[in-house]
């Protein structure tokens, strides 16, 4: 360094002079080594920093302030190429630990003797208004739920639990209060009709702000049906829509934003003064709304408020028409499934029969799953056991197809293998694209003997009070149905009077990692004492087995009572 040139001359350098000028400023100053360690602090910069000078000397940067983007990557770029930069940082120090700070210095390479030495740096504190610190925050605020709303919203495909999502996700950061409210499903049981002109909506999802959990039973709970009059603001949003904002700070504002004039005493007390309502839509049509409420100290909504709300409605509402369409078919195929698997009539007063159906313990679509009991001639009676690949309304309409089949077929009288060869050729003419399983079992009159075939389906257990169980391994096990193979071969299977017939589909034994063979040979355990219930040996099966099926269960059990015994209503199923 050189002394300043002065008009008459060189002035003779006086570090006195100096160390008076650096120390009296109000910027803060420091000097760094070659290693970015502090060779010299300030009093400017040991009150920016809230440190001491000397807890500075011979630490780095981002030792001394753990809390600052320093730049080092920059101080380090001067000393290497001796070309001054200005740099910008921010964080937290320990002269205001829970304010971020904005800092922006200039920084220059010193150098002695042709020799670098280090870095020195003049900062100064960049003081931004609150007004700009405050939309800074509410700027990162909403990135922050933009940037969490696909991880937090859709996770499931129920719509209750989506719309529950969504306000977790806007309250506290959007609203003091939020509500989701739905129409209801065109599936749902019907609820009284709404009078002319008033719109009804179910409230699917309501969070709070603790402050605001007390007030909350005059405004209304999950699960009930909100009737909104002729122009209440949801009327209105919907009617275009749009958001509708509403700075509620008088009677007539709230009872226009409200279902009704009844609300209004519930909303004065929640201290409510700014609302929007924001459409959940999708291209088919609405499917409700989102409620955003500000009550007491918090701020009215501003206009970029509206625009992260419709944006987190919009995305919401690509979730929730998955999960409405979901629950549409669901319960139809579930009705549908219901409606095909009515509890078999026993053929005849002396054939027991129970059977039980269980979904998989999941939220999956329910399968093609089917039983059947079917009388014949002579005293004897067709049982089948179904099982149509795939889940959802297409398998529950190919089951009715496949059963209503079966039963035109079951009239011919032939033996179970020529039953399957027909069925296989009218499902492959037919076009139907499901292929299935089924087992058939031709019992005799005296319940001595059968005769069973099967399409892929798993073998039979017999169940001997006497002997214990054993499984049918001996049968063929021809290709699927619909394939249009053909193979199957009928098997006569003798046992003794008493003997119960258990039936299942793969379901009940089919686990991931575990070989399908050693999961039937568990089967071999089952037990019925004489004369014992099958209702009851149908509840221990699926208590038993039940548990971790990723499949649905169907299973049926009966077996011909002794010529002669009279049936026991509470032995027998329902008939």
């Amino acid at each position: 360094m050189q002394a300043d040139t002065y008009a008459d001359g060189p002035a003779p350098f006086d570090p006195r002079a100096l160390a008076a000028l650096v120390d009296g400023t109000m910027a803060g100053v420091g000097v760094l080594d070659t290693g970015l360690r502090f060779l010299y602090v300030n009093r400017a910069l040991e009150r920016l920093n809230g440190i001491p000078a000397a807890e500075h000397l011979g630490r780095t940067v981002s030792e001394v302030l753990p809390g600052v983007d320093a730049r080092e990557d920059m101080l380090r770029a001067v000393l290497a190429d001796g070309k001054p930069r200005e740099i910008t940082s921010s964080g937290f120090t320990a002269a205001a630990a829970t304010v971020r700070r904005y800092w922006h210095g200039a920084y220059h390479r010193l150098e002695f003797d042709g020799r670098v030495v280090g870095v020195a740096g003049i900062v100064l504190e960049i003081m931004t208004s609150d007004k700009g610190q405050r939309e800074l925050e509410q700027a990162r605020r909403h990135l922050n739920l933009l940037d969490t709303a696909a991880a937090r919203i859709g996770t499931t495909l129920d719509m209750d639990t989506t719309c529950a999502e969504l306000v977790d996700l806007v309250v506290p950061g959007l609203a003091d209060l939020a509500t989701v409210e739905v129409f209801p499903p065109d599936v749902a049981p019907p609820v009284r009709p709404a009078p002319p002109g008033v719109l009804r909506l179910r409230r699917a999802a309501l969070r709070a702000v603790p402050a605001l959990r007390d007030e909350l039973d005059g405004f209304g709970l999950t699960g009930e049906y909100i009737d909104y009059q002729e122009g209440a603001a949801v009327q209105r949003c919907l009617a275009v829509n749009q958001p509708v904002v509403e700075n509620l700070t008088t009677d007539e504002q709230l009872v226009r934003s409200a279902p009704g004039p009844e609300r209004l005493a519930a909303y004065r007390a929640l201290g409510m003064h700014s609302a929007v309502i924001v459409p959940v839509t999708v291209r088919s049509g609405p499917l409700g709304i989102l409620g955003l409420i500000r009550a007491g100290d918090s701020p009215v909504f501003t206009d970029e408020d509206v625009v992260i709300a419709r944006e987190l409605a919009g995305r919401a509402a690509v979730d929730l028409d998955h999960a409405r369409r979901y629950a549409h078919e669901h319960t139809i195929a579930l009705e549908l499934q219901r409606s095909l698997l009515s509890e078999p009539r026993p053929p005849h007063p002396h054939i027991e029969i129970a059977t039980r159906y269980l979904p998989a313990d999941r939220s999956v679509m329910v399968g093609g799953d089917w039983f059947d009991v079917i009388p014949l001639r002579d005293g004897r009676h067709l049982k089948a056991m179904g099982d149509v690949m795939g889940h959802g309304v297409e398998a529950a309409v190919a089951m009715s197809h496949y059963r209503s089949l079966l039963r035109m077929l079951a009239d011919d009288e032939l033996p179970p293998h020529r039953i399957l060869e027909q069925l296989d050729r009218m499902v492959e003419r037919s076009g139907l694209d499901r292929a299935a399983t089924c087992l058939l079992a031709v019992v005799d009159r005296i319940g001595g003997a059968c005769e069973v075939a099967s399409a892929g389906h798993l073998p039979p257990v017999l169940i001997d009070p006497r002997a214990g169980a054993r499984v049918c391994e001996e049968m063929t096990v021809g290709p699927p149905l619909g394939t249009g193979l053909g193979g199957y071969r009928t098997t006569m299977v003798e046992f003794d009077p008493g003997t119960v017939l258990f039936l299942y589909t793969d379901g009940l034994v089919e686990r991931r990692g575990e070989d399908i063979d050693a999961s039937v040979d568990r089967l071999r355990e089952l037990t019925l004492p004489a004369g014992g219930s099958l209702e009851r040996l149908l509840d221990d099966v699926l208590e038993r087995f039940g548990p971790g099926a990723e499949d649905d269960i169907a299973v049926l059990a009966s077996r011909t009572r002794p010529t002669g015994e009279e049936p026991d209503p509470a032995q027998a199923g329902p008939a």
